[in-house]
């Protein structure tokens, strides 16, 4: 087994100390950062998330992978930065006013920081107002929208409304996501597209990016 089969290896399973252990090994062995990122953490990243859309994981596996990633970008980061890399573009998220669960929405961002995109995570119970003002001083290319109660699914719209009323529509696209929410739902309050999970969501962010 190679040292990148490994490292797919073991950050599926959520070892902390052997991902950071085999990401600082790599290093020594003359590995980029890039590379490590590119042939290890995003394609370990992508076989989980096909693994929970195809029910074969479910989220406290897929939580323990990203968290598994994370421990190796907190060393390749920092060298990454001094390389010159761009992260691939910048994402807004955040859990939508009312809603307190936030699970789901860390295993996005996680997801999206793992796949090289900067993530500004304004947290849970976020205000339109909230929304608003990060996508005035952000300049991020997406606003990411979660929640996990049917009935906080009105704070959307209510966002929706709030970055209409302040002539920011059509300046980010829009995603949103958790259980309740359909793609008819956010065509009706004028949402871009829906991440039905994380690994889907990540997908959208990148398909988005890569048509600019």
């Amino acid at each position: 087994m190679s040292e990148y089969e490994e490292l797919l290896k073991i950050i599926q399973q959520g070892d902390f100390m052997g991902t950071q252990n085999l990401v600082k090994a790599l290093l020594d062995q003359g590995n980029s950062p890039n590379q490590i990122i590119q042939k290890g953490i995003i394609v370990a990243l992508d076989i989980v998330g096909k693994k929970f859309s195809s029910g074969e994981c479910y989220i406290p596996e897929m939580l323990v992978a990203a968290k598994a990633a994370q421990k190796g970008l907190d060393i390749l980061r920092p060298l990454v930065a001094m390389e010159g890399f761009k992260p691939k573009g910048k994402i807004i998220i955040g859990t939508v006013k009312g809603d307190l669960h936030d699970i789901g929405k860390n295993i996005v961002a996680m997801m999206l920081e793992s796949a090289w995109f900067a993530v500004i995570d304004l947290g849970y119970d976020v205000p339109p107002e909230k929304f608003v003002k990060a996508i005035t001083t952000e300049n991020a290319q997406i606003l990411a929208m979660s929640c996990l109660i049917t009935t906080t699914m009105i704070s959307m719209k209510y966002t929706m409304d709030a970055i209409r009323e302040a002539g920011l529509y059509g300046k980010v696209k829009i995603m949103i996501g958790g259980p309740p929410i359909t793609d008819d739902f956010a065509k009706k309050i004028g949402a871009d597209f829906r991440g039905k999970d994380a690994y889907e969501a990540v997908k959208q962010a990148e398909r988005f990016i890569s048509s600019l």
